[in-house]
């Protein structure tokens, strides 16, 4: 008896042009190199192909980028520490596979082309195995989501959130008869000296997610570059509104163990004749900066915030944040999002006006309007550089991008 062979292959894929203009405080650091104001242009070109033989599968994921501007140039010969303040372009010193190529990287403009995805696997009835380059995402916050998600979680002011970065590892997936499911991976590093694989740089970690009663929640079990790893997450339906919550304990070497938490509440409701989402989001930071004090010298001090600012696990200096975000679809083809991240101990915030207009099926327009709000010496104000009148500081700024899909 012949089974037949079943075979499908997608093809998809879009084009992102995007626009940013930045002004500058007077006493800034970047006022005194690039002047009032500075512009930067990108260009985003990704095609995805899946190929599915039976129950097998291969994702290739090809990206294509394009930067010309001020910051691309500026940026260029930071040194260490303001390299990670301000990451340029994607690398692969540190993943299993060297699959990102800079092409060029000169004056205002840098290119690259790099596989984002680039992965096999295998489904089955009750479980999915999968190796090579891929993306996973755990946990539970909406506004602050890097408290469980330690892979490759967003920038909190992310405009763009389509496309998360990918890591070389290995997962499983088995599902149970309940719905419950255990999810594992293995995500493999190198070391950025050697370029041997360490054990100590890689992760190995685990997430069961299950149900219970009106709600569902995940425990997770990690050991993430040589540290152990616990968290308790989920989320529960109160009333019309829905609550979220992860919660994480990482045992470290030098400072003990250092909890983060998330918690939100969340509830979509017509306002005027219109379809609103609001969301109100806590976050602690417990690797963040106690007392205020974010200078370049006092980051130095801090080891753990440096490591995770490096490795684009946390985005946020201090400890105490309140998230608000509120989605009005004004029709159904534009929605306005105005956005507050506020830090509540230095009382600095970052108001963010987002806008997405569909134009058709198959172009999108994204719009943002970005004002921090502080006092010199505050993260959202300006962070002191250790120079008499030179604050790492940014004025309101802009951000417009067109995408067409395909």
């Amino acid at each position: 008896m012949c089974t037949a062979q079943t075979s499908n292959f997608d093809i998809s894929g879009h084009t992102k042009y995007r626009m940013t203009s930045t002004t500058f405080p007077d006493d800034g650091f970047f006022r005194n190199r690039i002047g009032s104001s500075g512009e930067d242009l990108g260009f985003d070109a990704r095609l995805n192909a899946n190929l599915g033989v039976n129950k097998w599968d291969l994702q290739v994921d090809t990206q294509f980028g394009a930067f010309y501007g001020d910051i691309i140039e500026l940026t260029r010969d930071f040194d260490d520490e303001l390299q990670i303040l301000f990451p340029r372009l994607p690398s692969d010193d540190q993943r299993l596979f060297d699959l990102t190529k800079i092409i060029t990287d000169d004056d205002k403009q840098a290119t690259l082309g790099r596989l984002d995805r680039f992965s096999a696997g295998y489904t089955g009835d009750n479980g999915v195995l999968r190796f090579g380059r891929q993306a996973v995402t755990w946990g539970n916050g909406l506004v602050f989501n890097n408290v469980m998600d330690i892979f490759n979680p967003f920038d909190p002011t992310a405009i763009d959130k389509e496309y998360k970065s990918g890591d070389d590892m290995l997962y499983g997936q088995y599902l149970r008869d309940s719905g419950d499911d255990l999810q594992a991976v293995v995500v493999f590093h190198r070391d950025s000296l050697t370029r041997n694989v360490k054990t100590n740089q890689s992760s190995f970690a685990a997430k069961y997610h299950g149900f219970l009663g009106a709600g569902e929640y995940d425990f997770v079990l990690a050991r993430h570059f040589g540290e152990n790893l616990v968290g308790l997450g989920g989320n529960y339906g109160i009333g019309g509104a829905l609550w979220r919550g992860d919660l994480m304990v990482t045992f470290t070497g030098n400072e003990g163990s250092i909890v983060s938490a998330v918690t939100s509440l969340s509830h979509s409701f017509s306002w005027i004749g219109k379809n609103i989402s609001a969301v109100i989001e806590y976050y602690f930071n417990g690797f963040g900066q106690r007392g205020n004090r974010y200078s370049t010298i006092d980051l130095t001090s801090n080891p753990n915030l440096l490591e995770r600012l490096a490795r684009g696990e946390i985005f946020n200096l201090g400890r105490h944040y309140i998230g608000l975000s509120t989605l009005i679809e004004i029709t159904p083809l534009f929605l306005l999002t105005p956005n507050l991240f506020l830090n509540i101990e230095d009382d600095s915030a970052l108001v963010q006006i987002t806008t997405q207009t569909d134009l058709n099926e198959s172009m999108l327009l994204l719009g943002a309007l970005n004002i921090p709000v502080g006092r010199s010496g505050t993260e959202y104000g300006g962070i002191d550089l250790g120079v008499p009148g030179s604050q790492l500081s940014t004025g309101p700024g802009i951000f417009v991008q067109f995408a067409w899909y395909f």
